[in-house]
């Protein structure tokens, strides 16, 4: 029997396109009231987030879209997201949602240039009308992002019992300088990703993808039942 949260769960997606409709700050405070009950090891809470509308999110967007555009050669990751060789399974799957998305956009292989600005609409936060910003104390440890990964995960699920849509997006660690110097973020502190919250568009193409998930026979062995 499916219940609310199962719903939230099971509904919770990315969204790549969204409606310019407000999100007031009461919601978005409310989501990260319930997110920030997300459990932590020795109660650590390890996040922290910045929360971005308005002539605030439109800096920061002008910014490192301009990066992207002008000297994306110069800007890398500041922390490995994938292994250097991903293995199967993992390769596959990548490759296939990632296709899947772009023959929903038209874009076909080796069109660079279509490929760079649907990539590049990560750092407009894909249009929503709210932008987060989340980021760690650098002396942090593997624990602490698994943390992360838990308080991330509640924004998200509060966000579609909340009516909203939302987009994890590790694109933006790229330009990871960039982010820190508009948001004067401190030296000790890395960025986690960033997140897109907003209102769905439901007409929007891309917004049709919905991924694959392994069934729980793959991955889970079951003993002693």
């Amino acid at each position: 029997m499916t219940n609310a949260v199962d719903e939230a769960i099971v509904s919770r997606r990315s969204v790549r396109a969204f409606l310019p409709n407000p999100v007031p700050r009461e919601t978005v405070e409310h989501l990260l009231e319930v997110a920030r009950q997300a459990p932590s090891g020795t109660n650590t809470q390890p996040w922290t987030v910045r929360a971005l509308s308005g002539a605030a999110k439109d800096e920061l967007c002008k910014a490192v879209h301009h990066a992207h555009d002008t000297e994306a050669e110069k800007h890398s990751y500041s922390y490995k997201y994938y292994p250097a060789e991903i293995p199967e399974p993992y390769i596959s799957r990548r490759r296939k949602v990632g296709w899947d998305l772009y023959g929903l956009l038209d874009i076909k292989k080796g069109e660079r240039e279509k490929t760079h600005i649907q990539h590049g609409r990560n750092y407009l936060f894909f249009d929503a009308p709210v932008g987060l910003i989340f980021t760690i104390e650098k002396v942090m440890e593997q624990g602490s992002w698994l943390d992360y990964g838990m308080f991330l995960e509640n924004i998200m699920v509060a966000a579609r019992g909340a009516g909203l849509h939302t987009c994890p997006q590790a694109a933006w660690v790229q330009y990871h300088r960039v982010v820190i110097d508009v948001l004067d973020i401190p030296d000790t502190q890395e960025i986690v990703c960033g997140m897109a919250l907003g209102y769905e568009d439901e007409n929007a193409p891309e917004n049709t993808l919905r991924t694959e998930r392994e069934p729980v026979s793959g991955f889970a062995t079951f003993q002693g039942f």
